[in-house]
């Protein structure tokens, strides 16, 4: 049900949920599942810590996770011994944990496994291009809470979107939420003509604005946090985007907006989705009084999956909750794992 929307297609991916308890262990064991069904080699990567029957944070149960043998994984010294699965320990990385040294290791026996792993956004895709090197023909990142940016497009070729009622007790505002998500995911990307020159401004790593013939104005500012109306002092009537490498936040927006009206001609730009900040409804206002906002890199979103259940005890019904979604967002297949429908 997910495979057939990555196989043959990309070899990174990530699940990112966007809460705890949205169904991002059930759609990773479920890929896990498929893959073994069609005989991938499957490599495994944590951002944050899964696979404890017991939720640390939320003391909720949580799916745990099963592998077969063959499967490569990131885990650290501390929660190996947790695992009943027997791992072959083929590296001890230099990178450590609160948990331990991260160390990746191929499944010899097959058991529950709980996993954890980098950080930082280089040491992912290291770990992720050094498990292909080993043989794995799917990179699985299975994200951690708030930490979007393992969909990042310098990381992985394509992301799953995990949702569900935890977000709300209303359906609508579920709804509402998943959809920001994914039409910042979906943004479009600058002109192809322009991007090489875009490209070397955004590895200065600098805040600056670019005119119609392509110069590049950096501004002198180490954030755009609450340095809005700087931007937006400095905007000419040539100007053409303002390069934001950083996060994006409302602040910022605001500041732009009230230094005058340039702003409607020029595109905002950021890396991708996951560096923007902004509450659906804060983002519909900026976007009717026409800001602009383009990305480096647009992110590939294959599929969405839908848990219909919270753990405070409340539910929607799965049908609604996923003919309601699939209405809203046409372009994406959306689907409930559980419930098993295509």
């Amino acid at each position: 049900m997910l495979l057939k929307h990555i196989q043959n297609k990309y070899k990174i991916i990530s699940i990112v949920g966007m809460a705890k308890n949205s169904g991002k262990t059930v759609a990773l064991n479920h890929l896990i599942q498929e893959s073994l069904d069609e005989g991938i080699r499957l490599g495994i990567i944590s951002t944050g810590r899964d696979g404890e029957s017991l939720d640390l944070v939320t003391e909720t149960e949580k799916p745990k996770i099963y592998v077969e043998e063959g499967v490569l994984i990131a885990t650290t010294t501390e929660l190996l011994p947790l695992s009943d699965a027997t791992v072959e320990i083929i590296d001890i990385t230099d990178y450590t944990t609160p948990l331990g040294e991260i160390l990746i290791g191929r499944i010899k026996d097959s058991g529950y496994i709980q996993i954890s792993g980098p950080q930082t956004v280089s040491e992912i895709r290291e770990m992720a291009n050094f498990m292909v090197s080993l043989g794995a023909e799917l990179v699985v990142i299975d994200g951690a809470i708030d930490r979007k940016s393992s969909a990042a497009p310098s990381i992985t070729d394509a992301t799953i979107l995990s949702t569900g009622a935890v977000l709300s007790r209303d359906i609508n505002r579920v709804i509402e939420e998943t959809l920001h998500i994914v039409n910042l995911f979906s943004l479009s990307p600058v002109d192809s003509k322009d991007r090489p020159l875009l490209e070397r401004a955004f590895a200065k790593g600098e805040i600056g604005i670019v005119d119609e013939d392509l110069n590049f104005h950096p501004l002198g500012i180490k954030t755009a946090l609450n340095c809005g109306h700087i931007i937006g002092e400095h905007l000419r009537e040539d100007s053409k985007y303002i390069l934001i490498p950083g996060s994006l936040v409302k602040s910022t927006m605001e500041g732009i907006m009230e230094a005058g009206s340039r702003y409607k001609r020029v595109a905002l730009v950021v890396a991708d989705g996951t560096k923007i900040f902004i509450e659906p409804k804060d983002w519909l206002r900026f976007t009717k009084y026409g800001l602009k906002v383009r990305v480096m890199n647009p992110i590939k979103l294959v599929a969405i999956t839908l848990n219909p259940y919270a753990p405070q005890g409340y539910y929607f019904d799965p049908r609604e909750l996923l003919e309601k979604m699939r209405y809203y967002i046409k372009d994406i297949p959306v689907v409930d794992l559980v419930l098993g429908s295509e």
